[in-house]
Order: structure tokens, then C-alpha cells, then sequence
């Protein structure tokens, strides 16, 4: 399990890719506290720790993960967000992220907001769904607070501590970040669905 507060922000120093999937060499200076077999959150998705070295670790990407994060756009010098799993006795300074990532959003706009930077993401109906307005959403592995939501996007609000210490600060319209959608509200449909289908019928 993770909380969204990310520790550093590594850099992709080599990607292979083939038929079965990815293997990224990536440099963080987290690596003296990474042990092979660990899982790492990788810009939110939870990856394994397949290699470690002084100055990084190596870890793959299986095709179905590529298929549903945004891990398939990483190339040579990406910089991406970095959390080890949460301690237990840890402080959960975000909120439970699993690393489990349920889909990509598009960056729709940003937009600076006083010290602020506003991003505006636009999202599937399958995602939007688990999103609600002040609720939590993580974004490229950053646990944020939903500071606005329309029929298809949901906003968020950086401050400059969020800016300078995750790649988030460099997003962009186009740009296309992981969502992982709140665990709380997944099991809430899972367990009330069965009562909406009678209702409906």
C-alpha cells in the first residue's frame, strides 16, 4: 500500500521493449532503500523492484500494464514520481493508494492560480464515476484533492510544494497522467450494485 506522498523523483535512464512487454533501468537516490523483490510505485502504478544498483533499480512492465497506464509513453530521460510502500506504523499523509491504476486522463488545460496551478483532466465515464468534488483522486501517483468537477474532467489544485517536488509541475494540455480512483468509492458501488439492480428491475 502506498499514500501518495512521493519521495523522489527519478529519472529513465534506458526503456527495452519487445514483444513481452518493458524493462526500465530508472535512477533515483532512493535505491539504497530498495531491495529486490520490493514493490515501487512508479508515476502510481506499483511495479517490482526486478534489479537494484547503487544508483537505481531495474523493473518491468508486463504488456496489460502498458495497455492501461501511461507507462507505454515512457522513453529515455522521462522523469517520473517514486513512493516505496507504506511502513507499518507509518503516518498515511495522503490517503490508501494501492498503485493500482485504473486508467489514463488527459490534461485538458493548466492554468496558474495565484501560487497555485490548476489542472483540469479529462477523464472516461468509467473513471469519472468514483470521483467526487473535495474527494481524493491520485494522479501520476499523487494523492490530490478533487478542487473541481464537470461532466467529463475533474480539477485539481497544485501548490508550489506539490509543483517542485513531483513531475506534475511540468504537465502540460495533452499530457497524459495515471488515475487511480478512490479504493473507498470502488467497494461502495461493488457492495450497493446488487440493491441498484433490483431497484431497476
Amino acid at each position: 500500500m502506498f499514500t501518495g506522498l512521493i519521495e523522489d523523483v527519478g529519472a529513465v535512464t534506458t526503456v527495452d521493449r519487445d514483444d513481452d512487454g518493458a524493462r526500465l533501468r530508472i535512477s533515483t537516490q532512493l535505491a539504497p532503500e530498495i531491495a529486490e523483490g520490493d514493490s515501487v510505485a512508479v508515476d502510481g502504478c506499483c511495479l517490482t523492484a526486478a534489479a537494484v544498483t547503487d544508483s537505481g533499480f531495474e523493473t518491468e512492465a508486463m504488456n496489460q500494464t502498458l495497455e492501461v497506464t501511461a507507462l507505454d509513453g515512457v522513453e529515455e530521460g522521462s522523469k517520473v514520481n517514486l513512493e516505496l510502500a507504506m511502513k507499518a506504523g507509518g503516518r498515511l499523509g495522503g490517503h490508501i493508494v494501492q498503485g493500482h491504476v485504473d486508467g489514463v486522463g488527459t490534461v485538458a488545460a493548466v492554468e496558474d492560480d495565484g501560487f497555485a496551478r490548476r489542472v483540469r483532466v479529462d477523464l472516461l465515464p468509467q473513471l469519472l464515476r468514483f470521483v467526487v468534488d473535495k474527494g481524493s483522486i491520485t494522479l501520476s501517483g499523487v494523492s490530490l484533492t478533487v478542487a473541481n468537477l464537470g461532466d467529463s474532467w475533474a480539477e485539481v489544485s497544485l501548490i508550489p510544494e506539490t509543483l517542485e517536488r513531483t513531475n506534475l509541475g511540468e504537465v502540460q494540455a495533452g499530457s497524459r497522467l495515471n488515475v487511480e480512483c478512490d479504493v473507498v468509492a470502488k467497494y461502495v458501488e461493488r457492495l450497493m450494485s446488487p440493491f441498484a439492480r433490483k431497484e431497476q428491475a
